[in-house]
């Protein structure tokens, strides 16, 4: 299992971003603050509203680290506000050349995870998004579910991704992360590996501008997506995370999180 330290996902997206970027240090805790443009940095205490409302909108099995949200350093931080729109609670993210995360992990992992039911709503796309260029992979919303693994099935390149990863954050990287994303082109359904690992795989479930300011509600079976982007049945989930980043593209937009339900097969409906 992966372990200790401020959390598998944070690290290792820092770790990518790094590689896909320049630069890379050790994420830190970052709290939200009030409305406005992207920052640097934030006060040290998260809102209890905040926090509030993050733990009645996501819904996941017990035995998880609790919600928290976590800069990346040199990414500028839009915070999380607790709002309604269109009669649903959400948290709105204001990105602005930004990178947004909210991630809750699990020491043990979790296993046979099955049903996700996620709701998001943005206003706009990352203008040049292209989530097949390592130089323009932004997403205006984004779930990410990180699984433990046998590693001894890595290729070379994993294994040094991962080796560079515990050597800069003192964690390696999960075993494979499954991504639900917004897309600005690519058909819904679609997978795509990340240009930097295949260890990332995103799978389209939105996709265009004709649904722009409406909200979207998915319902996935966990187990068929990730077989059907790995080839593989999922290990110990390990974390989960929302994101919002337009930090490669220098975009501006809105986007809303509303109600996400994570259950393990023993208690799906």
């Amino acid at each position: 299992m992966v372990r200790g330290g401020c959390g598998v996902l944070t690290r290792w997206t820092g770790l990518l971003s790094c590689l896909a970027v320049a630069g890379c240090t050790t994420p830190v805790h970052m709290p939200v603050t009030t409305p406005g443009p992207a920052v640097e940095h934030a006060p040290q205490q998260m809102p209890a509203e905040v926090l509030r409302v993050a733990h009645a909108l996501f819904e996941v099995p017990a035995g998880g680290s609790g919600w928290a949200f976590f800069q990346l350093p040199g990414k500028a931080f839009a915070p999380f506000e607790p709002v309604s729109r269109l009669g649903r609670p959400a948290l709105q993210v204001q990105a602005d050349r930004s990178v947004s995360m909210l991630r809750q992990r699990f020491e043990p992992g979790l296993p046979a995870v099955d049903v996700l039911q996620f709701s998001w709503k943005v206003d706009a796309l990352p203008d040049g998004a292209d989530l097949k260029d390592a130089s323009a992979t932004d997403a205006p919303v984004r779930i990410l579910l990180a699984f433990d693994g046998d590693r001894s099935r890595w290729d070379a390149r994993a294994h040094r991704l991962s080796e560079l990863s515990r050597l800069l954050t003192g964690e390696p990287l999960p075993y494979a992360t499954l991504s639900y994303v917004w897309s600005r082109e690519d058909a819904p359904e679609s997978v795509l590996h990340n240009p930097r690992t295949d260890r990332i795989r995103k799978l389209v479930v939105d996709s265009g501008v004709a649904h722009l300011g409406q909200w979207r509600d998915h319902r996935r079976d966990v187990r068929a997506d990730f077989i059907r982007a790995f080839g593989e049945p999922p290990g110990p989930l390990v974390a989960v995370a929302v994101m919002t980043d337009t930090d490669n593209t220098a975009s501006r937009l809105q986007a809303w999180y509303g109600a996400l339900r994570l259950r393990q097969a023993s208690t799906a409906p």
